[in-house]
């Protein structure tokens, strides 16, 4: 089998503004509609003072950050998944309005058991880092191409 086609230090981002629209459309789909993402009132008396997004609309972030890497290498007789993100943190929050730039980058190859490992950081439009991972992606054989 082919080395696989990555090299530990490419880096892909994401970025993305976090709307109103985009916590309730996540909380909607998800059922958490806990306070701290949907009731302003709620969220006023809190150390914060706000409605926050939810930590793991982050990790859809992520998932995001690590596909944008995946996109060019498609066309092979393999299919890149995903098998999990490991050590996942939030480190700030993250409120409406708020920039958020998602970097993955890619921290080591394993070409005998097909996986590449990465580093994922979420940082606001301050330059407050908001939430880290560590990711794991497999390469698993196409049908054709498995016998």
């Amino acid at each position: 089998m082919n080395d696989l086609p990555r090299e530990i230090g490419t880096t892909t981002r994401f970025s993305k503004t976090v709307s109103e629209g985009d916590v309730y459309l996540y909380a909607g789909l998800t059922g958490d509609l806990a306070p701290n993402h949907t009731n302003e009132i709620y969220m006023k008396r809190s150390r914060w003072g706000r409605r926050q997004a939810h930590g793991a609309l982050l990790v859809g972030f992520m998932s995001t950050a690590v596909s944008f890497s995946v996109g060019p290498y498609r066309d092979r007789d393999e299919t890149p998944v995903s098998l999990g993100f490991d050590r996942i943190r939030f480190t700030a929050p993250v409120f409406f309005g708020d920039t958020v730039t998602t970097t993955y980058t890619v921290t080591g190859i394993d070409n005998e058991r097909r996986r590449v490992t990465g580093r994922i950081e979420c940082v606001n439009q301050d330059g407050v880092t908001v939430a880290v991972a560590a990711h794991i992606e497999k390469w698993v054989a196409n049908q054709a191409t498995a016998s």
